[in-house]
């Protein structure tokens, strides 16, 4: 963080918006990764190359877990945005 002197008003904190964009990112590819691994637990075949019901759990997991964490990432995303005035101060005299 760097410090900042802005003409009329007292310093500030110049923020560094690299973390939001890395967060952004990994939303994306996050459900990606959770909607490809999905596809693998439907589509997955036994030895014989027939459709298997019971099998590629695994799959199911990771797409579980995936989405999971790209769906907090998005409402900790979300959560940041909502407080972007919050160094505004509201004055009621």
């Amino acid at each position: 963080m760097q410090l900042q002197f802005r003409k009329g008003g007292p310093l500030k904190q110049d923020k560094n918006n690299s973390g939001m964009w890395m967060t952004l990112g990994a939303v994306p590819a996050l459900l990606s990764i959770a909607i490809w691994q999905f596809y693998l637990f439907v589509t997955f075949k036994s030895t014989s190359g027939i459709l298997d019901l019971q099998g590629g759990r695994g799959h199911l997991w990771v797409s579980l877990s995936t989405g999971l964490l790209a769906c907090i990432a998005g409402f900790l995303i979300f959560l940041v945005f909502m407080r972007h005035d919050r160094e505004r101060e509201l004055h009621i005299t």
